[in-house]
């Protein structure tokens, strides 16, 4: 976590911020947790040890994670944005189960492939994927039938 925590205190330096103790509490919390997150999930999982740290602190915080690039916005689901920390990590896609809301990732370089050919014949410079597809769980549709 040293790497990420040099990269986010550079990234604030720019920005004329600093890495606040609550900053840094919120940005070791997102690198412990290897699930999808979003604020509400992330406020409840710090609040155990950090009293101190508000939910308001998180939200405003949030965004500067993503701008840093230590995470991104990975899904929308259930009217709540969805996060998880990509740096270090290769694109990959989602499949979130639209009965019991579990998400399942899978590497996806072949569709990669024709997604940057299909944009480069439009002329299209691709800097960034987020793919993802609703349907049903394994479990959910085997109870299903």
């Amino acid at each position: 976590m040293k790497k990420e925590k040099e990269l986010y205190r550079k990234f604030l330096r720019s920005k004329n911020l600093k890495l606040t103790k609550p900053r840094l509490i919120i940005m070791e919390a997102v690198f412990e947790n290897h699930d999808h997150f979003n604020v509400d999930d992330l406020y409840e999982q710090i609040k155990k040890k950090h009293k101190n740290v508000s939910r308001a602190t998180i939200y405003r915080t949030v965004p500067l994670l993503v701008e840093s690039g230590l995470i991104k916005q990975s899904l929308r689901c259930e009217s709540k944005d969805i996060y998880e920390h990509t740096y270090g990590h290769e694109n990959h896609l989602h499949f979130i189960c639209i009965n019991c809301g579990k998400i399942i990732e899978s590497g996806f370089n072949e569709v990669a492939n024709l997604i940057d050919k299909l944009a480069e014949a439009k002329g299209f410079k691709i800097s960034e994927y987020n793919l993802g597809a609703r349907g049903l769980c394994k479990n959910c549709k085997k109870n299903k039938e």
